[in-house]
């Protein structure tokens, strides 16, 4: 398990994943803030992959935090590309995204009941060698009776892009107010691509073979094995303030994404 380390510089938080590159950069950006005159009374500078940086976040889920990523891991999605010259300035032209990240929940075949938020996704995955049976609804309407599958996607827009697409679900703007259900390898319904869905629905996905066929809710990377029944649905009143770069933002990074998804 990697190790935390925080430190504050001018009311500047630096939370840095244990590593070589991030603890390198770490060490330019104390120096870059000591030499300047820059203040944020609630910044907290990540420095790592999005894997740290979505655990940074759920960590800090009860502030209002303003989280300005730098990547140190290997795509970096959700993160800034850090550069010393421009750091300072980039930092104060930064733009401000906010997103809401879905709320599992989730009950086993035991009754226990657990729950997470993800900001990426949630993906209900087979837990055996055997395809999952399931049916998923939203609100009274039933989407599909039973999908047997490897599982099944929700997705976020800040989400759409990473596993998401990997499934070949929809890529969704940022602002679309939209989730993505997306079937992970479907065998019945064999065309089934999935469904776009208002984002103040709640999805609600049942197990329909518990015993033979088990399923696992993962939200993001927190998993919840023996799933009878999931809920999902956004959390409005959780928002997550993420700054970007101006030449870089995340809507940007979206947009490249569905130009580059259109020409392959």
């Amino acid at each position: 398990m990697k190790k935390v380390y925080n430190r504050q510089h001018k009311k500047i938080l630096i939370t840095s994943d244990k590593n070589k590159s991030s603890n390198k950069t770490k060490v330019k950006i104390l120096k870059i803030l000591k030499k300047s005159n820059f203040k944020h009374n609630n910044l907290n500078i990540v420095i790592g992959g999005d894997g740290f940086m979505l655990k940074t976040l759920k960590k800090n889920k009860d502030n209002s935090k303003f989280f300005y990523g730098i990547n140190s891991g290997n795509y970096g999605f959700l993160m800034n590309k850090f550069s010393s010259n421009k750091f300072i300035n980039n930092l104060k032209k930064a733009k401000l995204i906010s997103i809401s990240p879905l709320e599992m929940k989730v009950k086993t075949k035991t009754g226990q009941l657990k729950s997470s938020i993800a900001i990426n996704e949630v993906s209900i995955l087979r837990q055996s060698r055997q395809a999952a049976n399931l049916s998923i609804k939203t609100g009274k309407k039933k989407i599909i009776k039973k999908l047997i599958s490897d599982g099944v996607l929700v997705s976020t827009p800040a989400g759409s892009t990473a596993y998401n697409l990997s499934v070949h679900g929809p890529i969704l703007n940022l602002n679309s107010k939209k989730l993505s259900i997306s079937p992970i390898s479907p065998f019945r319904p064999r065309r089934w691509k999935g469904k776009i869905v208002s984002d103040n629905t709640t999805i609600e996905i049942r197990n329909l073979n518990i015993k033979k066929r088990p399923i696992s809710a993962v939200a993001d990377n927190i998993e919840a094995r023996n799933a009878k029944l999931i809920k999902i649905k956004t959390n409005k009143k959780l928002k997550f303030n993420l700054l970007y770069d101006t030449n870089k933002s995340l809507q940007k990074k979206i947009k490249l994404e569905q130009i580059r998804k259109e020409t392959n």
